[in-house]
């Protein structure tokens, strides 16, 4: 496959990703999490986190099992397989594991963003799909001479998913400890439990102590590594990467100005939104 078609790929992925970004600059309308308001279009968080995010989970899978046979390959190489599996495990654990098991509770989304949402995973997967089962590198021979950045890249995937998954959990502590109060004074009182879908606090641990979302820069560190893995030819994956920060540093700007308004500029203090010592 030609180098125009291959990098197509991921071009086409972001402008799709980038397009809506100023629109997120400009306002703070943003019906899900934090943000989330009262509308019947909203969809149970739980509920609409698993389906907009598991398509991306699904396309992959299916990518990578059907396109080589089409494109008359026999097989790929490891590295593509390794590439794809970061991604599997990153999506199980967003998609599946995050909003089914492991959060207490979710606020409601609302349509908007999940339809978009859905429509971002389904292209981002297509594109990465596509490049890593055959309109990539195929042989082993072209990903000669990258392996150590390959090996780099992926220390860095690791610990950016790792603390990722931390700070996420430091999120779900909050709420976690809320439920377990509201359990004992309804033993001690009986009366029924409030519920902790809209229980905020201040988280303290980690690099939460110095930028107010750290889960976000954690993300954008572990993409950094897996186009890393890739390498400049990658394009795709950079498409991803650049998604990432487009779309979730407006919405971090604009949280910091909810954690303002909410607990007040003494309490947030020095904190940035989402990069040390920089926004």
């Amino acid at each position: 496959m030609d180098a125009a078609l291959k990098g197509k790929l991921g071009i086409d992925n972001v402008v799709v990703a980038i397009l809506p970004s100023p629109a997120q600059w400009i306002t703070d309308y943003q019906p899900m999490g934090k943000s989330s308001i009262v509308s019947r279009f909203n969809l149970p968080g739980k509920f609409a986190w698993f389906t907009m995010e598991v398509p991306s989970l699904l396309v992959i899978s299916y990518i990578m099992y059907t396109l080589p046979e089409e494109l008359g390959l026999s097989s790929l190489p490891n590295e593509n397989w390794l590439m794809a599996s970061l991604y599997v495990i990153h999506y199980i654990y967003r998609a599946v594991l995050a909003p089914l098991i492991l959060n207490p509770t979710m606020s409601p989304i609302h349509a908007f963003p999940w339809v978009s949402a859905i429509f971002w995973q389904v292209m981002n997967a297509i594109s990465l799909g596509g490049w890593l089962a055959g309109y990539g590198p195929v042989t082993k021979a072209e990903w000669h001479g990258h392996y150590a950045w390959i090996q780099i890249g992926l220390v860095i995937w690791t610990l950016g998913f790792a603390s990722n998954i931390w700070h996420d959990d430091e999120l779900r502590e909050i709420r976690r400890a809320a439920l377990r109060a509201q359990k004992r004074e309804a033993e001690k009182t009986g009366e029924p439990i409030k519920g902790v879908e809209k229980v905020y606090q201040m988280p303290e641990n980690g690099l939460f102590k110095i930028i107010l979302f750290p889960h976000y820069f954690s993300e954008w560190i572990e993409w950094a590594g897996y186009w890393m893995i890739g390498g400049g030819a990658c394009v795709p994956a950079r498409s991803f990467m650049l998604n990432d920060i487009s779309t979730m540093l407006p919405r971090a700007v604009h949280g910091k100005k909810w954690y303002i308004n909410k607990f007040g500029k003494e309490k947030v203090g020095s904190r940035k939104a989402v990069v040390p010592g920089i926004i």
